[in-house]
């Protein structure tokens, strides 16, 4: 992402040391004319998309920068509850659930994660009166001996507790609910457009030799070196930042909609395992289809009736080869036990089965390598912006993408700050386009206003401010010009 050279025309800027020898990209069969009509139009928009989305992109990335170092942080921050100290042998999942309960009478068992490792708690997830809508009450239990260390609501799939939560709802809505959640989608809307925007002005300028391309300048500080800064860095940033935009939109109200669509009819969506029981009222799932739980719900109580236990039942999925770190979701009123595996470590270990809890046996199987392709893309890609598809290396990269944007972000505002006084780039830039491109060019842009509607709206507002600037512009110099002819006559 580059805001390169906002204040003056392509040709106003004289060659330098940097700017003689490697051509700008060329496209087939048009030579660098079909650049140099499109280098204007791609930095007029770059350059009001850096100037007046940024402040929206600065926020999601200092959010998301602080949510990327919450993983680690809650580790210390809620050791206590977390961690016991490792004991000689572990108790049974129903004593450890029934410590749980006799904790907090007032909840419902909804889901347990067994300890997954020598030294961790088990977590029991209870629906409590007192929690958050969409979140859980989470009891951790001394595997070894069912003593209680704590109490905390924890959000997701992931586990999310009070602190990363609370970070995460400030990344996605700045805790403004839905009307906070366009923010974040215009953030994400437009970031894709930048970050390409941008590596197509870098790597369109022309330079002595392609390793100014990969490594920053040295020297004193100046708008040359700052910009060699921006656009480096830029590019080595931009296939993260194109993901997290992509994967971001996902989440997002109006272009998620969108996107949810497209998967359905590509066949895309993600399957889940069947726990209806047989005989059920009609209404629960019939078999793998439809979408997985997202970000997690709370289960009804357990219908009554003859229950194996949940020792037996992980015993169960054990021997179906689903063992390793595991959620266990009780049954509700025509459901059966439900265990998934929720290891997101590559290589990732997500099978689930659905169990009877009148005999323990297995209803079903549902395995993640049967999953279709765009369904096991998509799992990726939101794990790994959510920080939790490769661990502590995946929330690394999160925060360094992160703070790359911060800088980027700032090397922008200074680079414009720097060149000015001067003039934007010249309007018209569109004219310039050969038709046999800009039909498609808008055409394209189109299609990807229906498709992610706020940047479609964005744009228009943008368009809308750059002609009334345009119009101020005129009058102004008409004015000029008039008062001008008026001294001379008088």
């Amino acid at each position: 992402m580059t805001i390169d050279d906002p204040a003056r025309p392509e040709t106003a800027e004289p060659p330098t040391s940097t700017d003689a020898a490697v051509p700008a990209p060329t496209t087939a069969g048009t030579g660098t004319g079909t650049w140099s009509a499109l280098r204007p139009l791609v930095l007029r928009l770059h350059f009001y998309a850096g100037v007046l989305i940024a402040p929206f992109l600065l926020i999601a990335a200092v959010s998301g920068l602080l949510y990327a170092l919450s993983f680690q942080a809650e580790k210390v921050l809620y050791a206590h509850e977390l961690e016991v100290p490792v004991g000689d042998r572990v108790l049974p999942l129903s004593r450890q659930i029934q410590a749980a309960a006799e904790a907090n009478p007032d909840g419902t068992v909804t889901a347990v994660w067994p300890s997954s490792e020598p030294g961790a708690t088990t977590r029991v997830l209870m629906a409590d009166p007192d929690v958050a809508e969409g979140a859980s009450l989470a009891v951790f239990v001394d595997p070894y001996t069912a003593g209680i260390r704590g109490q905390l609501p924890s959000y997701g799939s992931s586990g999310a507790l009070p602190l990363r939560t609370w970070l995460d709802e400030l990344h996605r809505d700045l805790h403004l609910g839905d009307l906070g959640r366009n923010y974040s989608e215009l953030a994400a809307s437009w970031l894709w457009v930048v970050a390409l925007g941008g590596l197509l002005l870098w790597l369109g300028r022309r330079r002595k030799n392609r390793r100014e391309i990969f490594v920053p300048e040295r020297g004193p500080k100046s708008r040359r070196r700052t910009l060699s800064w921006h656009g480096s860095v830029g590019l080595w940033a931009v296939t993260g930042l194109v993901l997290l935009s992509a994967t971001g939109l996902t989440w997002s109200r109006y272009a998620g909609e969108n996107i949810d669509l497209v998967r359905s009819r590509l066949g895309g969506a993600t399957p889940t395992v069947s726990a209806t029981l047989e005989g059920a009222a009609a209404g629960g799932s019939t078999g793998h289809e439809g979408h997985g739980s997202g970000h997690g719900g709370h289960q009804p109580p357990a219908a009554d009736g003859p229950d194996v236990g949940i020792d037996q039942v992980v015993e169960a999925a054990r021997a179906a080869g689903v063992d390793g770190r595991i959620s266990v979701a009780l049954p509700s009123e025509g459901k059966g036990y439900v265990v998934k595996e929720t290891d997101t470590q590559f290589p990732v270990h997500l099978d689930s089965v659905a169990v009877n809890p009148a005999d323990g046996t297995v209803m079903d199987e549902l395995r993640f390598a049967d999953y279709p392709l765009l369904a096991q893309l998509t799992r990726f890609g939101i794990d790994a912006h959510m920080g939790v598809f490769l661990g502590l290396f995946n929330q690394l990269a999160l925060a360094a993408l992160a703070l790359s944007l911060i800088l980027l972000i700032v090397w922008g505002y200074r680079m414009w700050w720097l060149r000015r006084p001067g003039r934007p780039v010249a309007r018209g830039a569109w004219r310039k386009i050969p038709p046999t491109m800009l039909l498609p060019l808008l055409a394209a842009t189109a299609l990807v206003a229906w498709f992610v509607p706020l940047l479609g709206l964005s744009l228009l507002v943008f368009l809308l401010v750059d002609l009334a600037v345009g119009l101020v512009t005129r009058t102004r110099s008409r004015d000029r010009d008039q008062n001008r002819d008026l001294t001379r006559t008088s």
